[in-house]
């Protein structure tokens, strides 16, 4: 067979119908061959395209409404055919398609339902956190927890709260303000006359003195005398009511291992209370010599304490179990300054003055402003370093170390004599034959034991006295 083109004129049952209807509307697919539509042209005719069938009038995709003869004609009503009526139709423009549109969208999505779950969710939980505290607070009913029940707030008198509670209305703490420097110590009261007592170094030098009172009460205290040697002060206050004197005990009865309570304000910290017990009696101490020349040098013949004592304590009673002043707080012994481990504070070994002779200082101070001493009429040689105090060969300024009439040489004494017991008691060097005898007062008696060439001797004296500094 030869290649050619297909020159012969297809069939007429094959052929596109000649132009279109005007009045289709988009969207409806032409009539088939040969089903009796109407021409494109509208003319009436009911013929088909050379087919010769009849017209089908009814059809819902193609009926047309005739108008009346007076009226122009109308466009022809036209139904969109079903999805079941559409037929293909091999001579449309193009394929016939049937677009699915889906399901409408109109409700929310996934993750806006989980969003607005998680808010709702959120609020409700503050919303219910918010009543719920309200709730708890307005309610009745509220937490708590077990505690003991409040019981008798009495104490026993000799315990160390009962002591407290009688002795603070009459502890006061001293504020201190010089020409150089300022500082903090504490005091007693002595009677309801506003009298004060405390330690010298507290109140040296001082221009300001402020007491202020266990109940918070402040006011001006005026300086009544002082005397280093003894390391006692007494100052006074006045126009106070309700003064709550402290009672004074004695301390010849004090015994190694009685309780004893501290009162004091340690750092400026006020009505501070601490407890011990006696650790030693007679036990002798030396304190101040800031001075360089001896003369603010105190001799204690101290109690000692384990009682916590520090800078500030200065001054403070220190109380037996009946809250009976027993002694004045008045050094402490730090470890040396050399050591690299040195501990600051206390470290449990305090020294109070004796009551005895507090009380006998305090009672010249108030009456005379000045404290006696008593003496035996002797120059010692400091620098000598065996034991015992040993009497010097010449006094100060070439002087004779025993004065002559005095108390020493009536009793025998000569220079380069060592002095080795007072009372029975050894006496290790200078210092503390000085505090020996300052425990006692003038006028009492003494027995002096004595080293003279390689020999004892039993010396009495009585004791003179000589104005403090």
């Amino acid at each position: 067979m030869a290649d050619r083109q297909q020159t012969d004129p297809a069939p007429r049952w094959w052929s596109r119908p000649e132009g279109t209807a005007d009045g289709r509307a988009d969207g409806v697919p032409a009539p088939r061959p040969g089903s009796g539509g109407e021409d494109a042209d509208g003319d009436g005719d009911g013929g088909g395209s050379g087919t010769g069938g009849p017209a089908v009038a009814d059809r819902a995709s193609a009926a047309v409404q005739q108008a009346p003869a007076s009226q122009p004609l109308q466009e022809p009503l036209v139904q969109e055919p079903s999805a079941h009526d559409v037929r293909y139709d091999p001579w449309g423009a193009g394929p016939l398609q049937v677009v699915d549109r889906g399901r409408d969208r109109r409700g929310f999505r996934l993750w806006q339902v989980a969003a607005l779950a998680a808010l709702a969710a959120l609020l409700a939980g503050g919303i219910g956190g918010y009543v719920g505290v309200l709730a708890e607070r307005r309610s009745s009913t509220r937490l708590e927890l077990p505690q003991a029940a409040v019981a008798d707030r009495g104490r026993a008198p000799d315990s160390v709260a009962g002591i407290a509670a009688a002795a603070l209305p009459g502890v006061v703490t001293l504020h201190v303000r010089g020409a150089k420097s300022s500082g903090t110590g504490t005091g007693f009261v002595l009677d309801p006359q506003g009298h004060i007592l405390t330690n010298h170094h507290v109140v040296a030098d001082a221009k300001e003195i402020a007491v202020t009172f266990s109940t918070g009460e402040s006011v001006t205290a005026e300086l009544v005398g002082r005397d280093s040697g003894y390391d006692l002060a007494v100052v006074k206050v006045s126009g106070v009511r309700g003064l709550r004197p402290l009672a004074l005990g004695n301390s010849e009865n004090v015994q190694v291992g009685d309780p004893v309570v501290a009162i004091g304000a340690p750092f400026d910290l006020s009505n501070t209370v601490t407890a011990g017990i006696i650790s030693a009696t007679g036990r002798p101490v030396t304190a101040g010599g800031d001075k360089g020349d001896g003369s603010d040098i105190s001799y204690v013949d101290a109690l000692q304490t384990d009682a916590p004592i520090n800078p500030g304590n200065s001054g403070g009673p220190l109380l037996d179990a009946r809250a009976h002043v027993v002694g004045i707080n008045s050094a402490i012994r730090g470890a040396d300054k050399d050591d690299p481990d040195r501990q600051g504070g206390s470290i449990g070994l305090g020294f109070a003055i004796p009551i005895n002779q507090g009380k006998r200082v305090a009672e010249e101070l108030i009456a005379t402003g000045r404290a006696t001493h008593p003496v035996i009429g002797v120059t010692l040689d400091m620098d000598y370093t065996g034991d015992g105090a040993r009497v010097g060969d010449k006094g100060e300024d070439g002087k004779p170390s025993v004065t002559a009439g005095g108390p020493g040489a009536r009793a025998g004494i000569k220079p380069g004599d060592v002095i080795t017991k007072v009372d029975g008691q050894r006496v290790r060097g200078g210092d503390e034959l000085i505090i020996k005898i300052r425990a006692h007062r003038p006028g009492d008696p003494l027995t002096l034991t004595v080293l003279r060439d390689g020999r004892e001797r039993t010396l009495g004296v009585v004791l003179g006295s000589a104005n403090g500094s």
